[in-house]
């Protein structure tokens, strides 16, 4: 790795280990938990169903507003980009801690939570442009793979301490995310230290792209002109649509199930739903990083994808036989799905983009994860309210819904890479252009 990629790294390695300090606290399997329960007898039990929904979903939805973020930044320094919307995200997250046990505190720790989950969206889809230039297609994997390693078992201890806290005093939070956000602020130090390799050649495409009718658009137009013209990316978002559909349905309609029908609350509910997933994605990431470095992102979800089928029928066999055992089961193999999910969501696209579009791309898959996760909390609790009533085994019936979505996507795949193979032997390779600042190495 040269020099200056290994001195980001090094920050980019600080900053995701106090991070999550922050993050963690909005978390949709953790936010959503504590919801679920805090709340519970302050408000209409199916109305906090939807409010779940909402808070479990946010992650997704908030980031249909990507395009906004890439357009706001074209032509300015990513890092001092990104360190606004950090800090902009601790204030955020610091309200929470003053959010009372009303239904108007409810509403108000929603508004928190969505725009805590806008600001990181806009980290992410920034961040994708700032691996595209400092590291290597070859280093990508590895570094996101150590980062998120990190990252993921720092919210797994912090997520089950909080569960074990708040089981034993409901208003400890009140406590925990002040000193949670103050020491996020290390992490924000660590990512302005961040320098982006080939700045001022970036900042010039991208101002230029703006003349050639390239930029990034708060126009919907735009992500339908470059969906158009890389058919085999619009195929890849397509097949991504159906199964991240199938996979952000499941997580408020496991909160309101760990709940209403297993009888858990905080800690066995984070436990289920975010921190065993969480600690199993660094055993499986090395394995994942090592396979999306040999193929390309098509092939990888083609293999990966199954892992997402396994985890949801699991699930949908233990809410059908109420056997706590399997969701154990479950949350091991999601996590381990999760591994290789975190790689390909967050590097897939740079398979297909030039270099001064990585971040239109980027803005075109968070959108479209936006749009999916906008849908995805309705369909699921709105499936179980109808049905809960009427038959006895309402959430095995809505986890079949999304056991028969995950399953599609993943035979989407199986199609599009043998699409992928027959336009290869064609001659056609879709080929990451290298830029300025990397020419040379290899």
């Amino acid at each position: 790795m040269p020099t200056m990629a290994r001195r980001n790294y090094r920050c980019e390695l600080t900053a995701s280990f106090f991070l999550p300090f922050l993050l963690a606290v909005v978390e949709p399997g953790i936010v959503g938990v504590v919801v679920k329960n805090s709340y519970a007898g302050v408000v209409d039990g199916r109305l906090l169903n939807f409010v779940v929904a909402v808070i479990t979903a946010s992650m997704a939805f908030s980031n249909i507003v990507s395009f906004v973020w890439v357009r706001l930044s074209v032509g300015r320094c990513k890092v001092r980009f990104i360190n606004g919307l950090q800090l902009a995200m601790i204030f955020a997250v610091g309200l929470i801690a003053f959010m009372p046990r009303t239904v108007a505190g409810m509403w108000g720790l929603v508004a928190c939570v969505i725009f805590s989950r806008v600001c990181w969206a806009g980290f992410i889809t920034l961040r994708s442009t700032v691996w595209r230039q400092n590291y290597s297609r070859t280093t990508r994997s590895r570094v996101t793979g150590k980062t998120a390693t990190v990252q993921v078992l720092m919210m797994a201890m912090l997520g089950l301490g909080l569960g074990w806290a708040m089981d034993r005093d409901e208003g400890i939070f009140r406590v925990l995310l002040p000193m949670g956000c103050a020491v996020s602020l290390v992490g924000v130090w660590a990512w302005s230290r961040v320098r982006l390799r080939g700045r001022r050649s970036l900042l010039a495409e991208e101002l230029a792209s703006q003349g050639d009718g390239d930029a990034p658009s708060f126009n919907p137009a735009g992500m339908v002109r470059l969906l158009a013209g890389d058919r085999l990316f619009a195929g890849y978002m397509g097949c991504m649509f159906v199964l991240g559909l199938g996979n952000l349905m499941q997580g408020p309609l496991l909160v309101v199930l760990l709940r209403d029908e297993f009888g858990m609350e905080y800690l066995g509910g984070i436990r289920i739903t975010s921190s065993i997933p969480l600690a199993m994605m660094p055993l499986s990431i090395p394995l994942w990083s090592w396979l999306l470095d040999r193929m390309h992102v098509i092939q990888f979800r083609r293999i990966h994808a199954w892992f997402f089928v396994v985890s949801t029928l699991v699930t949908t066999i233990a809410v059908q036989t109420r056997t706590p055992e399997l969701l154990l089961v479950s949350a091991v193999v999601q996590g381990l799905a999760f591994g290789g999910g975190v790689l390909a969501w967050t590097l897939g696209h740079l398979d297909f983009a030039p270099a001064h579009r990585a971040s239109a791309y980027m803005g075109v898959h968070v959108t479209l994860t936006g749009v999916r996760g906008l849908m995805a909390p309705f369909l699921s609790v709105g499936v179980y309210e109808l049905l809960r009533e009427r038959i006895p085994n309402a959430g095995a019936v809505a986890y079949g819904v999304c056991l028969c979505l995950v399953l599609m996507g993943a035979l989407g795949f199986q199609v599009l890479a043998r699409h992928k193979q027959r336009l290869d032997l064609r001659g056609h390779r879709p080929v990451e252009t290298t830029p300025p600042t990397r020419a040379g190495e290899g």
